[in-house]
């Protein structure tokens, strides 16, 4: 549907020569009905999300029990395997803190939860999930029908 100004519908109103009372309560109407609506502004509230990780196990050597996790980032171009030295320099880095001398991280998993970023940053590593998640198994294939 065409979109018109309230000004354009006013001088064709004037060009009809509607009586200026009529004139005026159609404009204010217009004008109520061009606002929005308070109520539309409301959004639902964000849904809620968990992370999860997702083994490829076609071979089946994982177990079967319940395995947790951390999803991390490391840069491109390095190896996996530097993520333990990584958190341990952050570790030892927040540990020699005021703040860590004060309440020291012994733990992998508390390093994750209460060093703060700027020290893993420092080691290129970023903790994408504080708390541990989930880790799934799946043999990597597709049911042919």
């Amino acid at each position: 549907m065409p979109k018109i100004e309230v000004s354009k519908v006013a001088e064709i109103l004037q060009k009809h020569k509607v009586a200026p009372a009529v004139l005026r309560q159609i404009l204010e109407e217009i004008n109520l009905a061009t606002q929005p609506d308070p109520g539309d502004d409301i959004k639902p509230p964000p849904l809620k999300k968990q992370w999860v990780i997702l083994v490829s196990d076609p071979s089946g050597e994982m177990p079967d029990t319940d395995l947790t996790g951390w999803v991390l980032q490391v840069p491109e171009d390095a190896s996996v395997k530097s993520v333990g030295e990584r958190t341990l320099k952050a570790a030892y880095g927040f540990n020699a803190s005021r703040k860590g001398r004060m309440l020291p991280v012994n733990t992998i998993g508390e390093a994750f939860e209460s060093v703060p970023a700027r020290y893993f940053k420092e080691t290129e590593l970023w903790v994408k999930t504080k708390t541990p998640v989930q880790v799934l198994r799946t043999d990597n294939e597709l049911p042919v029908d």
